[in-house]
């Protein structure tokens, strides 16, 4: 007769499915989570607001898009200019062209740009003849009512 107690073996805790759980759930949150892209090559500008009818983008596809920064810096086709001397910015201007003559330009000036610089880039696309000319804008917000 044995009088022994019957001992239980103590419980085993088994990690690997834990973990195999864990790693799952790290993949799922690493993939459905969005990361914001810092895109530094990007100028964020305060355009002017304006009133009247939107264009749409895909009227005009091929244009040339001269940028000018709230300290008067140009920018063509998202290339810096060296400096913000009229004869710089047709070099510029000249560069990007290329064998597109006549193509239209798209000026977007941030809304605290000097005056003088909007004014060079419009002298400058006359200089090389390009007469389609258009200013990006904001639209202004609707006046509350009282």
């Amino acid at each position: 007769m044995n009088l022994r107690p019957n001992r239980r073996k103590p419980p085993e805790m088994v990690l690997i499915p834990l973990l195999d759980v864990l790693l799952v759930l790290l993949i799922f949150f690493m993939v459905s989570t969005t990361f914001k892209e810092k895109d530094a090559s990007r100028l964020h500008l305060q355009l002017p607001e304006a009133q009247g009818e939107e264009e749409r983008a895909d009227q005009d596809p091929e244009r040339l898009r001269i940028t000018i920064d709230q300290g008067g810096n140009f920018y063509v086709d998202d290339r810096a200019v060296v400096d913000q001397q009229t004869q710089t910015l047709v070099r510029a201007i000249t560069g990007a062209l290329g064998e597109r003559k006549g193509l239209a330009v798209l000026i977007q000036a941030d809304a605290l740009s000097p005056h003088q610089a909007v004014m060079t880039a419009l002298d400058a696309a006359a200089q090389l003849g390009l007469l389609k000319i258009a200013f990006s804008a904001a639209r202004a917000a609707p006046a509350a009512d009282r």
